[in-house]
């Protein structure tokens, strides 16, 4: 999925990356500006902050650690790289809980740093 994702972003589909979220209200994404609630809030967070593909760049993870918690949850540690040659890289990183909903695993929380 972590792979997927990546390749929507870089081809521009922020839509298709949030393909591998829970498409619920109850989806979280923990940042150091706060808390996101809801996938649709999540969409229009990344659209926001991430508008043109100078400032998307090119998505690279990393994954540090899984950990399968249960039948249907698992917690992911790891590491995003962002290349922006215009705007400056970013990397940083990222812990994931997964859940098993409805036969999918979907990210049910997102906490970046």
């Amino acid at each position: 999925m972590l792979d997927q994702q990546a390749g929507d972003w870089n081809a521009g589909n922020l839509e298709g990356f949030m393909a591998g979220y829970w498409r619920s209200d109850s989806l979280r994404f923990v940042s150091t500006q706060g808390i996101t609630y809801g996938w649709q809030a999540t969409l229009d967070r990344y659209r926001q902050r991430y508008p043109d593909a100078a400032s998307r760049g090119t998505l690279r993870f990393e994954i540090v650690s899984t950990e399968l918690l249960s039948d249907d949850s698992a917690f992911l540690v790891g590491r995003f790289f962002l290349t922006r040659p215009e705007k400056g890289d970013a990397d940083g990183y990222f812990t994931l809980l997964w859940r098993k909903i409805d036969g999918a695993w979907v990210i049910v929380v997102d906490h970046t740093g």
